[in-house]
C-alpha cells in the first residue's frame, strides 16, 4: 500500500493525493498524469503540452518549476512534503 501523500515524479516532494489523477504539485506545477520512469523522455501532450517528465525535471533542478512560465504559482516545499521526510 502506497503512503500518501505521494511523491511528484518531477520534483519529488510528497505532495500528490494519488497518481495519474491529474492533481497539479504546488511545489513544481507539474499535471500528474502517471508518467513515470518507464517513459519519462515522451511527449504526451495532454496536460503538461510539449513538456516530458525528464525536461520538467531538469526545468524544476535549474529554476524551480517545471516551466518558466509557472514560477508565480509555485511555492517551496513544507517539511512534511520533503522528499526525505519521515512517512
Amino acid at each position: 500500500m502506497d503512503v500518501l501523500p505521494l511523491r511528484c515524479p518531477c520534483c519529488g516532494c510528497k505532495t500528490l493525493a494519488g497518481r495519474g489523477r491529474f492533481d497539479i504539485c504546488p511545489v513544481c506545477f507539474w499535471q500528474d498524469d502517471g508518467q513515470d520512469d518507464t517513459d519519462a523522455e515522451a511527449v504526451r501532450g495532454g496536460p503538461n503540452g510539449d513538456l516530458s517528465l525528464r525536461q520538467a525535471r531538469a526545468n524544476y533542478r535549474s529554476f524551480g518549476a517545471s516551466r518558466r512560465e509557472d514560477l508565480a504559482h509555485v511555492r517551496g516545499p513544507l517539511m512534511h512534503e520533503m522528499p526525505d521526510a519521515p512517512a
